[in-house]
């Protein structure tokens, strides 16, 4: 179900309170980037990666649900996507992911797999 993905699994330690803004992120397969935003709203959680020169300073949206654990020591989060899979996502439209409900459930199909 799609609205999963918008929701930390369960048994996810997420640093209450700690702004995830400048953690790193890393792939099943290596780094993609630094996160640029994120939200711990209920049933609305996600980051937004900034990839850099990895995707051409392209941004990604990737809902909670992609998040395997957070490490507050290290300040990285670690998702369970390959970075082909990342890069193959939808475009990230950061006006539009706040204002269309159908580009929010475009992207939850998308990682939902």
């Amino acid at each position: 179900m799609t609205d999963d993905m918008w929701a930390y699994r369960s048994g996810i330690i997420h640093p209450t309170g700690e702004d995830l803004t400048g953690y790193a992120v890393e792939a099943v397969d290596g780094h993609i980037g630094r996160i640029d935003r994120h939200s711990k709203e209920v049933a609305d959680a996600y980051i937004v990666v900034d990839t850099g020169v990895w995707i051409f300073g392209k941004e990604v949206l990737l809902p909670a649900g992609t998040i395997l654990r957070v490490d507050g020591a290290s300040r990285t989060v670690h998702v369970d996507r390959t970075k082909e899979q990342i890069k193959a996502a939808p475009e990230f439209h950061r006006d539009n992911h706040l204002r269309d409900p159908d580009y929010r459930q475009e992207i939850g199909k998308y990682y939902a797999g």
